[in-house]
């Protein structure tokens, strides 16, 4: 599918539904906290994970569907991801300290992106959205809190798998945006 570039198209619209999917995603993050660590009632936080992972995949399916992708989604959107995979990966390292795993490698890698997705707006007024691979990798993420954040009492066993996939899989995607993002940089301007 193709991003219009023209003036007035989506891309410059705020106001859209998966926008406000987004920002109700951030919205959901003090509710998870306070449901896992002040109520210790991590059910209900897990519940509150799945709507926050269902309004995540909604959001993009609505965007690209109905043409509503934006580039203001392009940005709210992973923040949204990033801001309640972080919140979650700590509320969870509480309980299984090799959570600080994937925690690290998100941190790295959506600082990393961070830094070189301005670089590349500043330099070719490009914003780069999330690829199949980095959507792969939040799906993992997910499975793997929300199977925590059910199940407290997992065996260590079951746990570490999770976590090692998840982390690779993180790993993989930090690597092939490194690759992209680079790419994109020593591109020529049109």
């Amino acid at each position: 599918m193709q991003n219009s570039t023209e003036p007035g198209k989506s891309e410059n619209k705020i106001f859209t539904l998966p926008n406000v999917l987004s920002f109700f995603r951030i919205l959901l993050i003090p509710v998870i906290i306070w449901l896992y660590l002040v109520k210790d009632n991590s059910i209900w936080a897990g519940y509150v994970l799945i709507l926050s992972g269902v309004t995540d995949v909604l959001d993009g399916f609505i965007a690209r569907r109905f043409n509503m992708t934006s580039d203001l989604g392009k940005v709210l959107d992973p923040v949204a991801d990033k801001l309640t995979q972080a919140v979650i990966l700590i509320c969870l390292s509480v309980r299984f300290p090799l959570m600080i795993i994937p925690f690290v490698l998100v941190l790295a890698r959506d600082i990393y992106m961070g830094i070189s997705g301005l670089l590349v707006i500043q330099r070719k007024n490009v914003v780069m959205g999330a690829e199949w691979h980095g959507k792969a990798a939040t799906f993992l993420l997910y499975a793997t809190m929300i199977v925590h954040v059910f199940f407290p009492s997992i065996s260590s066993t079951v746990s570490m798998i999770l976590i090692a996939a998840c982390s690779e899989m993180i790993a993989i995607t930090f690597i092939l945006y490194i690759v992209r993002n680079t790419k994109a940089l020593r591109q020529e301007k049109p």
